[in-house]
């Protein structure tokens, strides 16, 4: 009797594997490089969010934290209190406070109200037809406090005429309105009919930016000329570094011991928690950018997979008549969608490690980025390529070889 042979089942090396997923690829290569895109931009997306993420909240400290860690406002809430009571600030409020350990400026200001408007000549109809120009109370100690920088002339925090004289401090955009130059020639802005000396040109005032838009005018002075604010009085307060909450449970005290609750003192927020409020909401809002992009992604490559499969079904049918296994076609389809994935998830790391650090090379930051992103970043888009190719893989897994050859 003559011995029966056996068909060995066909096998699919690695080799041949990757040398046919390669091959499918390299059959639309422009098709291929659009379907990887999505991968590419979802990818990059994702390290450039976390990398900007990383940089920008080690950048956020040295921007507020000088500013808003060392100051402290005072409100007047007299007339919540007691509707009859009068201006909650002493006259000698700043000194008042300036006692207290850690403050290194304070004074009180406030917006005047007049309808008067402001000139720079007795007769005339104002400066030119646009907003009007807003007239600040200050008491020197507001000037210093807020880091009113001077362009020419002074302040007029140590003019003996600062007690109650008409002297006044101007912005540069409010000088270049009222035609003001220089300096030299003692110029002067005039309220309505009531005179002021221009001593001080600023152009920038960090945290009372309304400083520098506006004509302020010493405290004691406009308590002569237009009287007592009715409210919305405030004070301004820098301390030094680490001081702030201390000074903020203590001013109201200070500033009224007789009546502190006529004060609401505002202390500055806790560095450390708003910059991790703001890293939060960074990253959940980009990363959700990125998990849309991601999934453009994922639908592009099952879209051209399966594109892919329907167009090539006679090929698919011709290698399950020559012995091809499912499970065969099936690893074919799933590493061409990998391998898509994977390029696009390498390509997109390159591209988003590049913008975190051109971005930090342009602001003169450090660039900060995590290498358990970048390591993570390819196998993502591999990850995203191979569930993309699921569902195509599997039809073409289920293509039966005579229906295939017939079509």
């Amino acid at each position: 009797m003559r011995r029966r042979r056996t068909v060995e089942p066909s096998r699919l090396t690695v080799r041949d594997l990757f040398s046919e997923a390669l091959a499918g690829m390299l059959q639309r290569p422009a098709r291929s490089a659009l379907t990887a895109l999505g991968t590419v931009l979802g990818v990059g997306t994702f390290v450039a969010v976390l990398g900007l993420t990383a940089t920008t909240s080690s950048q956020i400290g040295s921007r507020f934290d000088p500013l808003t860690a060392t100051q402290v406002d005072v409100e007047d809430i007299a007339r919540q209190q007691d509707e009859f009571a009068g201006p909650a600030f002493p006259a000698d409020a700043d000194r008042r406070i300036e006692r207290l350990g850690g403050v290194e400026h304070a004074g009180v200001h406030w917006t005047v109200r007049t309808q008067d408007p402001v000139r720079s000549s007795p007769v005339g109809t104002g400066a030119g037809s646009g907003e009007r120009i807003s007239v600040v109370a200050a008491s020197p100690g507001a000037l210093l406090a807020a880091g009113a920088h001077v362009t020419e002339g002074r302040l007029y925090d140590g003019l003996p005429a600062a007690v109650d004289g008409e002297v006044a401090v101007i912005g540069s955009s409010v000088a270049d309105r009222l035609g003001i130059t220089t300096l030299d020639t003692h110029p002067a802005v005039f309220v309505g009919d009531q005179p002021f000396t221009v001593v001080g040109v600023i152009d920038d005032s960090p945290r009372r930016p309304e400083f520098a838009l506006a004509v302020l005018v010493p405290r004691t002075t406009a308590e002569r000329i237009w009287g007592l604010p009715d409210s919305g009085a405030r004070m301004i307060v820098s301390t030094r570094m680490g001081a702030a909450a201390q000074v903020a449970d203590e001013a109201p005290t200070a500033l009224r011991p007789d009546h502190p609750e006529y004060l609401k003192s505002v202390s500055p927020p806790d560095p450390r928690s708003l910059r991790e409020e703001v890293t939060s909401d960074l990253d959940q809002l980009f990363l959700l950018l990125a998990a849309v992009c991601l999934a453009i992604g994922a639908v592009g490559i099952a879209n051209t997979t399966l594109v892919a499969v329907l167009e090539r079904t006679g090929e698919i049918g011709l290698r399950r008549a020559l012995g091809a296994r499912g499970r065969h076609v099936t690893l074919q389809f799933l590493t061409e969608s990998g391998a898509l994935g994977a390029l696009g998830g390498l390509v997109g790391t390159c591209l988003g490690t590049g913008t975190v650090v051109a971005i930090a090379v342009v602001r003169d930051w450090t660039p900060v980025l995590h290498p358990l992103t970048v390591a993570a970043a390819p196998a993502i888009g591999l990850a995203t390529g191979v569930l993309a190719g699921v569902y195509p893989a599997w039809r073409a897994a289920r293509i039966q070889p005579a229906e295939a050859l017939r079509r």
